[in-house]
């Protein structure tokens, strides 16, 4: 490969939160055992030389004044779209800065809906969505999804159907690929969304922060492409921050075709006087969205499909009863480990507290929506993703380990 992404990085007093803090109260590493951060979505790999050259460079100029985003900015984005996603013709004014994928979201909360107003989203759900829907006194309605016999999370239309009408819902967030079970839906899936969508006269937001991070077998089909009624009515929201690790440098964007819903987002947007891009943020995503950018992205794609095959194959042959779906996307594992607490008497925090002992800094899924539930981040060099297991295999889910501790 040309790009390394088998150096462990030593992030520790370099402002990485998924280093410095144990997201779960009352958890501890044993001594004796080193840290192996697996819960925020962040990847433990260095991004991509061509973006660092391109901030360094542009910081050799001594002047950081006001400034518009430069037509390498919108080219940078038009050219990524059009080779990743195969989207044609992107406008110009149809692309417009974030400072995050959730203040998106919030301005085309405050632009659409009304404050106690109810909101569709799909369960389980990403934690930032349900967070700033709360914030803004809007009210969660779940459509949960279900596995097939396969396993697969699929969409139940009917659900979405009926829970729309019930609560007269005309707002929805959609997740492609959705976090955290990692399914990346295919066009006739999209395409049955977006028709019950229309039925009930919903402006969609699709968040597609994780397009990019698609594994091998799968493709990312953009939600505005499947139809023309979901390009108009579709405000879709991208980022280069959890392709590249970049989401320090802030830095989203929005592609909304429809002129409507646009000027609403961008007037609800200004209205905090605060949704402006940085300098160096704009420089970091030319730097990203450039040719050496594919080539890291496919060798990226590639090492996280190997870590995903190995810790698929690894839990369900080491690990009885914990279940899970095989990610088709993002980078992150989302484990059912409600049959396997009950078989052992176990409460789940006791087994997230477990891992945790041991160095394995995983993450409680139950805000996700979903019980008994541990979200995983597999963004990491395969030699700790590999340790990593082992550790859970020998300390925490195997029988000696068990009986060990209650003695």
């Amino acid at each position: 490969m040309k790009y390394d992404f088998t150096a462990i990085l030593d992030r520790t007093g370099r402002d990485a939160l998924a280093v410095d803090v144990i997201p779960f109260d009352g958890a501890a590493i044993e001594e004796g055992f080193s840290r192996i951060p697996m819960w925020i979505a962040d990847m433990n790999f260095a991004t991509l030389p061509a973006i660092q050259e391109s901030v360094i460079q542009r910081t050799k100029h001594p002047a950081f004044g006001y400034f518009n985003p430069s037509e390498a900015y919108f080219e940078s984005i038009r050219r990524w779209q059009k080779v990743r996603n195969g989207v044609e013709n992107l406008p110009t004014e149809a692309i417009g800065y974030e400072n995050g994928v959730l203040g998106c979201v919030v301005s085309a909360l405050q632009a659409f809906t009304a404050p106690g107003e109810a909101i569709l989203l799909h369960s389980p759900t990403y934690v930032g969505f349900t967070s700033c829907l709360e914030n803004n006194g809007r009210k969660i309605i779940l459509s949960d999804l279900q596995k097939d016999s396969d396993g697969v999370w699929r969409m139940d239309y009917e659900d979405m159907d009926r829970k729309l009408k019930e609560h007269h819902i005309h707002f929805a967030i959609f997740c492609s690929p959705h976090n955290p079970t990692g399914r990346v839906w295919e066009k006739e899936e999209i395409q049955a969304a977006m028709e019950i969508y229309a039925r009930n006269q919903c402006v969609v937001v699709s968040d597609e922060i994780w397009s990019d991070l698609i594994l091998e077998g799968s493709r990312h089909i953009p939600t505005q492409s499947v139809s023309q009624d979901a390009r108009e009515r579709t405000i879709a929201v991208y980022a280069p921050s959890k392709t590249f690790n970049l989401a320090g440098l802030i830095g989203s964007y929005h592609i909304i075709y429809n002129p409507y819903l646009r000027d609403r987002v961008l007037k609800q947007s200004s209205l905090c006087h605060y949704n402006s891009m940085n300098v160096l943020s704009m420089h970091a995503l030319i730097g990203a969205y450039s040719p050496e950018g594919e080539t890291w992205v496919d060798q990226l794609r590639q090492v996280l499909t190997d870590n995903v095959n190995f810790a698929y194959d690894f839990i369900r042959a080491n690990f009885p009863g914990v279940t899970l779906s095989k990610p088709q996307g993002t980078y992150m594992l989302y484990l059912d480990c409600g049959e396997w607490c009950q078989s052992q008497g176990i409460s789940l925090d006791e087994l997230i507290r477990a891992g945790i002992r041991v160095g394995v800094i995983w993450q409680d899924g139950r805000p996700f929506n979903k019980p008994d539930s541990i979200r995983m981040n597999l963004a990491l060099p395969k030699v700790l993703v590999e340790e990593a297991f082992d550790r859970l295999r020998t300390y925490v889910f195997s029988s000696t380990s068990r009986q060990g501790s209650s003695e």
